[in-house]
């Protein structure tokens, strides 16, 4: 048995590097990189602790990060259910921007160096907020987004989607060169299913999970399909394509906890173990 155990690690091992790519990771106080060319290590990583440009009152911020999606700029934007938002230059470590938004739970750049944050249940939370990236703490706008959990840029469309607990909203950017820009609700899509929860690109589509379910949204058409591999998987916290090798990875929470310790892979199928840490979302860089 130790050794047919053995055999099945090696095969998974195996099946996960084959990717080939560079994985973000976050959970906990750290978000990191994972480079998967070889055997997994870390290429990158940051702790709002180790920071020396955040403010004191920002450290504790950033203790249950809960985002992490590389954008343009070579830069990563995080946020954390502890209500930190940052944008930081890999090549530094440095955080370029600070904010706070009520249980941050996604975000996304946007033209003109603005950022939009889901923030989620929380006073002060449940709204979509706008921020001046070039600004820290600058907040521009908000408005309503109950259980805010995602928020997606599509630039073809020009279009904010944004993530709630029972539907995906699509918004308009609107004054959006001025200094008082804000968004105009241009749709709404109610969910298939209750607890809107991951929201992340994947083509022409949108993956969207709910509390017990996982689908695809078409942004063409405008309709939900059960997702090819995560139909019916409960608790999925994230799911990001690559958009170069078409490989999932994605994260399932074990409860009764919100985290996993568990990195899983589709097309190929493959297991990384992340022995004693509590992830939540990963994210292929792009």
């Amino acid at each position: 048995m130790p050794a047919m155990r053995c055999l099945l690690l090696l095969i998974l091992a195996s099946a996960v590097q084959a990717a080939g790519s560079e994985l973000l990771v976050c959970g906990w106080d750290e978000v990191y990189i994972l480079n998967l060319d070889a055997q997994p290590r870390k290429v990158f990583s940051w702790k709002a602790q180790d920071r020396p440009e955040l403010p004191a009152a920002f450290k504790d911020k950033f203790r249950t990060t809960d985002e992490c999606k590389a954008v343009a700029g070579n830069r990563i934007l995080i946020t954390a259910s502890s209500s930190g938002v940052a944008l930081v230059e890999r090549a530094t470590g440095r955080a370029a921007f600070w904010g706070l938004c009520a249980n941050a739970h996604s975000a996304d750049l946007l033209p003109g160096e603005r950022i939009a944050v889901a923030c989620s249940v929380s006073e002060g939370g449940n709204r979509l907020a706008i921020f001046d990236a070039r600004a820290p703490e600058k907040e521009l706008f908000s408005t309503e987004l109950y259980s805010g959990h995602g928020a997606v840029w599509d630039e073809a469309r020009r279009l904010l989607w944004a993530l709630a607990d029972r539907d995906l909203r699509a918004y308009k950017l609107v004054d959006w060169d001025s200094p008082r820009p804000s968004l105009a609700l241009a749709a709404s899509y109610p969910l298939p299913g209750g607890g809107g929860h991951e929201l992340s690109p994947d083509g022409q589509s949108l993956i969207v999970s709910g509390s017990r379910d996982v689908w695809l949204f078409d942004r063409n058409t405008r309709k939900f399909s059960p997702h090819p591999r995560l139909a019916g998987a409960g608790d999925v916290k994230s799911a990001s394509v690559n958009a170069g090798t078409g490989r999932l990875a994605f994260t399932v929470a074990e409860r009764p906890n919100w985290w996993t310790s568990k990195i899983r892979f589709s097309n190929p199928d493959g297991v990384l173990v992340r022995e004693g840490e509590r992830l939540y979302k990963v994210r292929w860089v792009r």
